[in-house]
């Protein structure tokens, strides 16, 4: 066999392997992690993983379908992640009550406060590159 079909028969496996695409993504994961602990990075090691893969989507070297089945697991799978901050909440009884009505509600302003500056300033920003020259325009 030579290595070209070697190759290939490897890369039709990992499209149908929804265990080994899982492991990819979990390897993409490990090597962020190894980057960040020998490089001192302050970011974390999932960030730089997933950057990594994106890279590697981007450039063509991996495609969307060698890693499909495994994300989508993982996309399906999702609430098993939340299970222990769900937990966390609920040890401490004090969340579901006034206190947890506070939180939520300082949480909601404060998304759509970002929301609102982000907003206006794309619009501003917009309105000032029509305008030319460096200069707003008049604001209707």
């Amino acid at each position: 066999m030579t290595a070209h079909a070697l190759a290939r028969q490897l890369r039709i496996a990992l499209r149908r392997s929804r265990l080994v695409q899982i492991g990819l993504l979990v390897g993409f994961w490990l090597a962020g992690e190894a980057v960040v602990r020998l490089t001192g990075l302050p970011l974390p090691g999932g960030l730089v993983g997933m950057a990594a893969a994106l890279a590697l989507l981007g450039s063509g070297l991996v495609r969307a379908g060698t890693l499909r089945r495994g994300a989508n697991w993982f996309l399906a799978e999702m609430l098993l992640f939340f299970v222990p901050a769900v937990l966390a909440v609920l040890n401490h009884r004090e969340f579901l009550g006034l206190l947890g009505l506070q939180i939520l509600l300082i949480i909601v302003l404060g998304t759509l406060a970002v929301m609102a500056v982000t907003a206006l300033t794309v619009e501003l920003c917009c309105r000032w590159g029509i305008g030319g020259h460096g200069q707003p325009s008049a604001l209707d």
